[in-house]
C-alpha cells in the first residue's frame, strides 16, 4: 500500500471499531447478539472453493476474455419466496447467458443477485406517506415493507428466515444448474409464457433454433449432453451487497485448507456506493475476506479516491478480486468513466470493470411510481462500451436489477410500457426492476457490442507496403 499506511491486523469482527453508515437500530441488543451466535453455528450457505472457481473465471474475464452477467432481484423478499419465481428467473438468465455467449463467442460467468440479497441501502433514515413518518424500509432481513410502525421495527428474527431461504434458493439453484435444466438441448424450452409472443421472444426462437442445429451436427460427431459435463450443467454463483455486517460477520469462515477467511453468505459480496468510505466498516470487513469482490463506483467517486479504494480492498492486486461496478446514470458515463479508467490503467491495477445502467437513471414518473426508463438503460449500456473502446479496454459485465415475472416497473422497452401502464403488475419493495421481456431484450442489444468487440479482434492488422 505505497503512499498509505498499512492497515491495522484484520479480523472477523475488526470492522465493529470503525464508523457505519446504512445500519438498523436494534431495540434488543440482547437479542440481536443471540441472533448472530447462532448463525455462527450454522452451516455455511456457499464454500471457500466455489469463491475461489469464480474468482478464477473473473480473473479471466479482467484479462480481456469472457464476460460477466451479474443480476436478480432488487431486494429478495420473504412473501415471493416461491419455488416457480426461482426456477422463471433461472430460466430467464439462462436465456440471456445463451444470447450474449453466441454473440460473444466467449464464456459468459454467471452471478445472481440472489440467495442473500435481503437487505438495501436507502436515501432517507426515514419516509412520509399520507402525513405519518416511519422508519424506511431496509430489507426482508431487517424490517417489513407494511407501513406501519410495527412492521418498521428491525427485529434480528428477520436474519434466521433470511439465512433458511437462502438455503433453499441455493438448493433448487444448484439442482437446476446441474440437474439437466440447464442443458443445451433444452435450449427452446427456456422460452417462457409472456416472453414467447414478444419481439424478444421471436428473436430468441430464431437464435435456439440456430444453437439446435448445431447441437445435432455435434450429436451426429458424438459430442452430446450426456459425454459432455459442460453441455448439461453450468456454473451459477450467488452474491449480495454485504451491508448488514453482523449478519456477514456471523457467517465469516476460515478455509481448513488455505486458512483463509471467507464470507460464507454468498460466493461474491459487493460494497454500495453509500457505503465505500475508505475509513469506515464496510470496506473494512471487505478487506480480510477472500471472497471476490464489487466495488459500486458512482459519480462522487473521483479517481484519487477509487484508487486509495483499490489498494486497501486489493493490496495485492490479485487477478478476479475486485470487480468495479460503474453507475453514474446515461448522462455522465463520458463526464466520469474515462477518468477512472485512465487512472487504473496508469497504476497498472488489476480489475474487472461492469457497468450498472440501473440504479443512476432511477426517476419519479408523472403516476407517482419509481421506476427506469428503458432507453435510460440502454444509452448507459451503450456509453458503457463506448468508453473502454475508445480507451482500450475490455467492457467486462453488465449488472442488472431483474426479475423472471411479468411485472410493470421500468417504461419503455420494445413492448412499450407506459407511466400509466406502472400500476398494472408494480410489485417491488424497493427499485424498479426489468421483467423477462426488457432483461431479454437488453441482452439481444448489449451482445450486439460484445459481437462489434469480437469482429474487431478477428480483424486482420492491415497490410504494411514496401516500396
Amino acid at each position: 500500500m505505497a503512499a498509505h499506511q498499512t492497515p491495522d491486523k484484520w479480523s472477523p469482527d475488526s470492522w465493529r471499531k470503525k464508523p457505519i453508515l446504512q445500519v438498523p437500530d436494534y431495540p434488543d441488543a440482547a437479542a440481536l447478539a443471540d441472533v448472530e451466535s447462532k448463525l455462527a453455528t450454522y452451516p455455511p450457505l456457499v464454500f471457500a472453493g466455489e469463491a475461489r472457481d469464480l474468482k478464477k473465471s473473473l480473473a479471466t474475464i479482467a484479462s480481456g476474455h469472457g464476460f460477466l452477467l451479474q443480476g436478480g432481484d432488487c431486494a429478495e423478499s420473504f412473501l415471493e419466496h416461491r419455488a416457480d419465481n426461482i426456477r422463471d428467473f433461472f430460466r430467464v438468465f439462462l436465456q440471456m447467458a445463451v444470447v450474449l455467449t453466441y454473440a460473444g463467442g466467449q464464456p459468459v460467468v454467471k452471478v445472481g443477485r440472489i440467495a442473500g440479497q435481503f437487505a438495501k441501502p436507502r436515501s432517507s433514515p426515514t419516509e412520509k406517506k399520507d402525513g405519518q413518518e416511519l422508519p424506511s424500509y431496509r430489507g426482508d432481513i431487517i424490517n417489513g415493507p407494511e407501513f406501519t410502525s410495527l412492521a418498521r421495527i428491525p427485529d434480528p428474527n428477520r436474519q434466521i428466515e433470511a439465512y433458511r431461504q437462502s438455503a433453499a434458493t441455493l438448493n433448487l439453484i444448484r439442482a437446476f444448474a446441474t440437474g439437466g435444466y440447464a442443458d443445451l438441448e433444452r435450449v427452446h424450452q427456456w422460452n417462457m409464457g409472456f416472453v414467447q409472443d414478444s419481439p424478444q421472444g421471436h428473436r430468441y426462437q430464431e437464435l435456439a433454433d440456430r444453437i439446435a442445429e448445431t447441437m445435432s451436427f455435434m450429436r451426429a460427431c458424438g459430442i452430446t449432453s450426456e459425454n459432455t459435463p459442460q453441455l448439461r450443467a453450468t456454473n451459477f454463483y450467488t452474491s449480495h451487497e454485504a451491508l448488514l455486517l453482523g449478519y456477514e460477520e456471523a457467517l465469516t469462515r476460515r478455509d481448513s485448507t488455505s486458512g483463509d477467511w471467507y464470507a460464507t453468505s454468498g460466493h461474491m459480496i459487493w460494497i454500495g456506493d453509500r457505503t465505500r468510505q475508505p475509513d469506515h466498516a464496510h470496506i473494512e470487513y471487505c478487506r480480510g475476506i477472500k471472497n471476490p469482490i464489487g466495488l459500486k463506483c458512482g459519480p462522487t467517486l473521483d479517481a484519487d479516491g477509487l484508487l486509495r479504494l483499490i489498494d486497501l480492498i486489493n493490496p495485492k492486486d490479485e487477478p478476479g478480486r475486485l470487480t468495479l461496478i460503474c453507475r453514474f446514470g446515461f448522462d455522465k458515463v463520458e463526464a466520469h468513466l474515462p477518468k477512472l479508467i485512465r487512472a487504473v490503467k496508469k497504476a497498472g491495477r488489476n480489475v474487472l470493470w461492469s457497468c450498472d445502467p440501473m440504479h443512476g437513471n432511477t426517476i419519479s414518473a408523472a403516476t407517482g411510481y419509481k421506476t427506469r426508463p428503458f432507453d435510460r438503460i440502454l444509452k448507459e449500456s451503450l456509453s458503457f462500451f463506448e468508453v473502454h473502446r475508445a480507451e482500450g479496454t475490455h467492457a467486462g459485465g453488465i449488472h442488472i436489477e431483474m426479475t423472471g415475472q411479468n411485472v410493470t416497473e421500468c417504461t419503455g422497452g420494445a413492448t412499450a410500457i407506459s407511466d400509466q401502464d406502472l400500476s398494472d403488475r408494480y410489485h417491488t419493495h424497493c427499485d424498479p426492476r426489468l421483467n423477462a421481456d426488457q432483461a431479454l431484450e437488453l441482452a439481444f442489444l448489449v451482445a450486439e457490442q460484445l459481437k462489434k468487440e469480437r469482429d474487431a479482434d478477428a480483424k486482420p492488422e492491415p497490410k504494411t507496403l514496401i516500396a
